[in-house]
């Protein structure tokens, strides 16, 4: 590393120190008191250390000649450079650092304090989709990380923020039963929780979990102070606990008591709510004035004073109000919405159909059907009522956008001037010849005459019009609007003259501030501008409800609303004082859907640590440059891995600062960037005629095995030049060092690209004079090979030391030796998590093949099969055929095999067991290529509400919709039709007939033998590949039962019953059998496409795992993904391939069954496999238990395909590894690992709290009079000594190393199944 040669210098006890400040130190650190002023000045000191160790780099590598003989920068230093920026809350330049860093070291996934650090700053930028990947590859890759209850706490908010409560349920228990040190105490964690059960609508159980705060003796003022808030809230919103006034009273007292402990403005505006239920509206004002005034006026409060000069019927002064609430949130649902009620009372409907327009615009979560009637009330009068009937008629209000420029109150222009909401001794004033009333003017004791001459000065920030600006805008730094606004207008054609003048004026005022940014560097950002980021975002929120009456525009407290929600500690503040919590709501405001909502455009910046080409500059280091050059290849673009120099995917967006925001992961945030394309294995698309040539063993490539012996530079030389090491030994390189640079994987791929990541191109005027590339060959020397080797052994830490200590393992060795080489190496608690590899990185959605499929074939026909005898339906070619396919329809099945469906008729069913449990699932009934919101937009979200009910019952309610069906039917032919919602199979049709809700019984559980003995029976007369229970079915072998996966699932259907998008459970295949008598419309798309879909999903903030999703067709298309369409008729089976994406919808009436099978095929396991880790990224249980299944497989299945032989005996290696780590970490704390043994069909064990699959080595507790297990790293948390744990084993070492040795490959060729010899 090169030595600065002027500046800042360290000694070496500072450099020792420095080792120890990383991300994990985040927040924990105080600057108050004279020794946090000394950290401070240390941390500021090895900033500019290590500034000028780049600078001194840069002049270095400009000065050296000999272009092959460059210095070496080890990439740490900017990862380094990056903790100690975060540490120092320098959010934009630590993102820059970590930007540079992720580009030049490739297994940047190994170093969790950087993955942590990178998390935290998308955190505080509000990019919650990227911090919530960033924050999930830490556990992956570090299950034990210090800071784990920290990502747990940040989890859990951000995904009660997107509406997932189970998953942020999950992640803040995991904190609550972490013992490590964590910035929210155990109380605060509890509250949190008990916030989620109220979101959840849980009102019961949040009540009593709040009253046990309060009665609880010895907590916190701010804990209890918020606990009594949400208890008053409750109390106000929840009709069940009593009568309206008996309910307002105790709100008022419980927030008033709420207010003694803990006085803030979010309490207050709650109680000026209550008392405006109630009709005190004096003393609404008084509160909502109470709530300006500490600091916290927003779009919720101007929303109820609106209302409450609405109420009073000052109609301009409730205008002015909600005006300012869609200036502070321009995304106010229920503020849009009270103002075109206000409109529309004022008879102006064009300008009330604009605002509800924009309400339904920015309507987050679900649709507002009044809101929709509203909107085409107003659009079906409008075009009926001439033009001139408006114009002539005199307005009560000014128009939409006059409002927009109307005098505002003094002390929102000043909050909204100076970047954020600051207390101002002012009242709530209006305008327009109404005063407010005169009670609160005399209570707050202002001058309204010297307010309003100061009003009358100020205008409001957003001055334009609502979407194109009238006035020219001031040259210097363009706000968010102006930048949506011009990217908006660059890409439409055809412009009107005012939208082609506002297009010009806001192209002449961005060349002014891209030439200030060069001009000025240090003025890229300034405080007050968008981007200056040295404090949290400001606190808002959106409100649900839309009504006119202050009892609906506030609903209850959103998620963002809870105040305790999130501490300031968890963005590093110094403070410990609990002054309320960053929101997440305001999607609008954060970077994440800002991002969604604009076309990106390539950055033409760099970064903020780039190199300069004028080492004697006077710009600051930090500053952008257009004369920078890149001693490393890096354009200032964002790159993940996978993506070329020119990828598509190298844009961004940028954050505060000017500095470009990496694309996290291998995914693209969500917006509108295409789905990478080049990360992993390309394989050429096939159509479905040559997918059915494919025979059953073609692999899917995907993972990488180790070779079965140690890497030889003999082993590959035959891959490289004749004279490549000659060379290496010309440059007197040692054995060793040839032979470490050899092993390497892909030696060829990988030193070209260590050669361009250590080597720039020459920006020399002599090279640019040549107008062409000229190609002259590299010649390796010493210092190059040496940079090489030191740049792939640098920035791994930890890891790097295990590779090496496990490099030695392999399938040549035998099960004890496994076990001798394995112990000693799991005493500090390290184990291995990961079945596919060692070490390797993350997983990540597949990238789908290239290059793409042209447009018309995105529609490709659906593998057919058409039976006519016994012996067709058992010939080997129908199971090849099946497995080399992603769906295949085999039509006839019933007939060829005589099978009875009759067995599963809704009367038969009904006969047999009436009261058989069914889960319902209430559904809206549209046309099956369509998924529609109330507002009549096209969407991905599936709604469903789920109940159950019995067989009988729903066989009633299927039979009276037939029924139903059948009169409609017979008044239309008798020609008394009229529109019917009872079935709706086309688009044309859906967009003419309301909408109705159906019934879909589903998950009826067929796997009780007793009951069920005879429909069970008839299925053995299927195929072997297809049946619940054979030979050949890897779920046949797992060894308990696994509901509907190895067994069978009833679905009892109506028109329109839905079963949304999905990929079967860990990748397995399905078996589908249509009973009748009606059709089913099968939408599918092959498994290499998953990672596309998954990307859409996250697009539309919907969870691929959890969420309920109905894919657009349009948007497949778009990205290019084929589609099979086809419809099952009765007696029809339908097998899903392994990880095929599928999704139904009934179009008749009928009964379906339904189980997953699990082929004896290395693909099958490799996906399963796959899967199972990607499960374990998102926190995402596995309910097929992989480790447990391979050591099955190995007991009872004799493998012939070597591939798949490969794919298990791997897993059983690691299997032993880790169960030797275990015992070793186990007798290292002192403890004796007792026999347990294990039952007979004994389910398989997972950890109590992140559910991962725990196999043979048990963490036991005892809590709540109940034995729960725990794995390793979830026992650690809870006791880092295993106090109060019994740790058991089920199986003897001796039996595994038994069952491992004697799993061999066997040459004998497959049987029928395939599968087994």
């Amino acid at each position: 590393m090169a030595t600065p040669t002027s500046g800042a210098a360290l000694s070496a006890e500072e450099k020792k120190e420095f080792d120890e400040y990383d991300s994990c130190l985040y927040g924990f650190l105080k600057f108050e008191d004279s020794e946090g002023n000394g950290k401070k000045s240390l941390l500021e000191k090895g900033v500019a250390y290590y500034e000028n160790v780049l600078k001194d780099h840069i002049k270095s590598v400009n000065a050296e000649s000999d272009r092959d003989n460059l210095p070496y920068l080890d990439p740490s230093i900017y990862c380094h450079l990056g903790h100690l920026n975060l540490l120092l809350e320098q959010f934009p330049k630590a993102l820059s650092a970590y930007q540079k860093f992720y580009n030049l070291q490739t297994e940047h996934w190994k170093n969790a304090p950087f993955l942590y650090g990178l998390g935290l700053v998308y955190y505080h930028h509000n990019s919650l989709s990227w911090a919530i990947k960033s924050f999930q590859q830490v556990l992956y890759v570090d299950p034990g990380f210090k800071r784990a209850n920290e990502i747990h706490i940040r989890l859990g908010l951000m995904f009660k923020a997107n509406g997932n409560y189970s998953a942020s349920s999950k992640h803040f228990r995991l904190a609550l039963n972490d013992s490590s040190e964590s910035s929210l105490s155990k109380l605060e964690i509890r509250l949190n929780i008990a916030h989620l059960l109220e979101v959840q609508g849980e009102f019961k159980q949040a009540k009593e979990a709040y009253e046990q705060f309060v009665a609880e003796e010895g907590l916190s003022k701010s804990v209890k102070a918020t606990a009594l808030r949400q208890l008053g809230w409750l109390y106000h919103t929840v009709e069940s606990f009593g009568d309206k006034v008996s309910r307002e009273t105790r709100a008022i007292q419980f927030l008033q008591r709420s207010l003694e402990l803990d006085p803030n403005g979010q309490t207050s505006y709650l109680l000026g709510r209550c008392f405006s239920s109630s009709g005190k509206v004096h003393d609404a004002f008084v509160w909502y004035r109470h709530s300006i005034d500490k600091s916290e006026a927003n779009a919720d409060t101007w929303c109820s004073i609106g209302v409450l000069y609405q109420q009073q019927n000052q109609p301009m002064d409730a205008l002015q109000a909600y005006i300012c609430a869609v200036q502070l949130d321009k995304s106010h649902q229920a503020a849009w919405t009270d103002l075109g009620v206000l409109y529309e009372s004022c008879n102006q409907p064009t300008d009330a159909l604009t605002c509800y327009q924009r309400a339904a615009r920015n309507s987050k979560v679900h649709a507002n059907a009044n809101l929709a009637a509203k909107i085409k009330f107003l659009h079906h009068n409008l075009k009926n009522i001439p033009m001139q009937h408006f114009q002539t008629k005199p307005k009560t209000l000014p128009n939409i956008e006059e409002a927009w420029r109307l005098p505002i109150p003094a002390e929102l222009t000043s909050r909204q001037n100076s970047g954020g909401l600051t207390s101002q001794p002012c009242g709530i004033l209006s305008t327009g010849g109404s005063v407010m009333p005169p009670s609160m003017a005399q209570t707050q004791g202002f001058n309204t005459d010297r307010m309003e001459e100061e009003k009358k000065s100020r205008k409001r920030p957003s001055s334009e019009n609502m979407e194109i600006p009238t006035t020219p805008p001031q040259p210097g730094f363009m706000s968010r609007e102006q930048l949506n606004l011009l990217q908006l207008l660059a890409s439409q054609p055809n412009l009107t003259p005012q939208q082609q003048q506002a297009l010009r004026q806001l192209q002449h005022q961005f060349t002014q501030q891209q030439q200030m940014k060069i001009n000025n560097p240090q003025a890229v950002v300034r405080p007050g501008q968008p981007g200056h980021s040295t404090s949290p975002p400001s606190s808002q929120h959106n409100s649900p409800g839309s009504s006119g009456s202050p009892g609906n525009v506030f609903g209850r407290p959103s998620p963002s609303s809870f105040e305790f929600l999130s501490s300031e500690r968890l963005h590093g503040s110094s403070t410990s004082s609990f002054s309320g919590f960053p929101t997440f709501s305001n999607f609008t405001k954060s970077l994440d859907n800002f991002l969604q909502s604009q076309t990106p455009t390539p950055l033409s910046s760099p970064s903020a640590y780039s190199a300069h080409a004028s080492s004697t500059s006077a710009a600051p280091f930090y500053s952008s440059s257009n004369t920078d050059v890149d001693f490393l290849p890096y354009s200032g673009k964002p790159r993940m891995p996978g993506q070329g120099q020119s990828g598509e995917q190298d844009q961004g967006q940028r954050l505060p600062g000017g500095v470009p925001l990496p694309l996290h992961g291998n995914l693209p945030p969500a917006s509108n960037i295409p789905f990478n394309r080049g990360n992993g294995p390309v394989t050429p698309h096939r159509s479905a005629a040559a997918l059915a040539a494919t025979s059953a063993n073609a692999n899917a490539s995907g993972i990488t095995l180790p070779s079965a012996g140690p890497l030889h530079p003999t082993s590959i030389s035959n891959t490289l030049p004749s004279d490549f090491i000659h060379n290496l030994r010309a440059a007197n390189m040692s054995e060793q060092e040839i032979s470490s640079l050899l092993s390497r994987p892909n030696i060829t791929t990988s030193i070209a690209e260590d050669f361009i990541t250590q080597f720039s191109r020459s920006k020399k005027a002599g090279d640019a004079s040549q107008g062409a590339l000229s190609m002259k060959p590299l010649t390796l020397s010493q210092s190059h090979i040496k940079n090489l080797l030191h740049s792939t052994s640098e920035g791994s830490g930890k890891m790097e030391q295990k590779d090496k200590q496990i490099s030695a393992f392999n399938l040549q060795l035998s099960g004890k030796e496994i076990i001798d080489l394995s112990r000693g190496l799991g005493k500090n608690g390290f184990c291995l998590t990961n079945m596919l590899q060692d070490f390797g990185p993350p997983p990540s959605p597949a990238a789908p093949p290239s290059p793409p499929l042209p447009k018309d074939h995105l529609n490709p026909p659906t593998p057919s099969v058409y039976l006519e005898s016994k012996r067709d339906a058992f010939s080997p070619e129908l199971q090849q055929y099946c497995h080399s396919q992603p769906v295949v329809v085999i039509r006839g099945l019933a007939g060829a095999l005589k099978l009875d469906l009759g067995l599963f008729s809704t009367k038969t069913l009904v006969e047999a067991n009436s009261d058989h449990r069914v889960e319902v699932r209430a559904q809206k009934q549209q046309a099956p290529d369509e998924n529609r919101d109330q507002l009549g937009k096209k969407v991905w979200k599936c709604e469903s509400s789920r109940s159950h009910t019995s067989i009988a019952k729903y066989a009633q309610y299927q039979a009276s919709s037939f029924q139903e069906s059948l009169r409609e039917e017979h008044d239309k032919a008798r020609g008394q039709h009229k529109d019917s919602d009872s079935d709706s199979n086309s688009s044309t049709s859906s967009k003419k007939k309301k909408s109705k809700v159906i019934k879909f019984g589903t998950n009826v559980d067929l796997s009780d033998e007793r009951k069920w003995r005879s429909q069970l029976h008839e299925l053995t007369k299927l195929p072997a590949f297809t049946r619940v229970v054979s030979a050949g079915n890897l779920l046949s072998h797992v060894g308990h039962t696994i509901l509907g996966m190895n067994t069978v699932q009833l679905y009892m259907k109506v028109p329109g019953s839905r079963t949304p998008g999905h990929q079967e459970n860990n990748n397995f295949c399905s078996v589908n059998i249509n009973i009748g008598p009606g059709d089913c419309e099968w939408f599918a798309v092959p498994d290499q496409y998953w990672g596309v879909i998954q990307s859409l999903c996250e697009r539309h903030n919907i969870n691929y795992l959890t969420g309920s999703w109905w894919p657009v067709l349009e948007d497949l298309y778009e990205e290019d993904v084929p589609v099979y369409r086809f419809i099952q008729k009765p007696g029809d089976l339908v097998w899903i391939g392994p990880g095929t994406v599928h999704w139904v919808q009934a179009v008749g009436w009928c009964n379906n069954i339904a189980w997953n099978v699990g082929p004896m095929t290395a693909r099958q396991y490799q996906l399963a496999l796959e899967r199972y880790e990607w499960n374990k990224l998102q926190c995402y249980k596995s309910i097929v238990p992989m480790v447990h299944l391979s050591w099955n497989i190995a007991r009872n299945i004799s493998i012939v395909e070597p591939r798949m032989y490969e794919l298990v005996k791997y897993v059983l290696l690691r299997s032993l590894r880790q169960i030797q780590m275990l015992i070793d970490f186990v007798e290292e704390l002192g403890f004796e690992v007792k026999w347990q043994g294990r039952a007979r069909d004994e389910a398989a064990t997972y950890c109590d709290d992140c559910e991962l699959e725990v196999f043979n080595i048990l963490f036991v507790k005892e809590q709540d009079k109940k034995f729960v297990v725990h794995c390793q790293d979830c026992a650690r948390k809870i006791s880092p000594k295993l106090e109060n744990f019994i740790v058991l084993n089920q199986y003897k070492l001796e039996t595994l190393i038994e069952i491992y040795d004697n799993f061999v490959i066997h040459s004998s060729t497959p049987s029928a199944s395939g599968s087994i010899c």
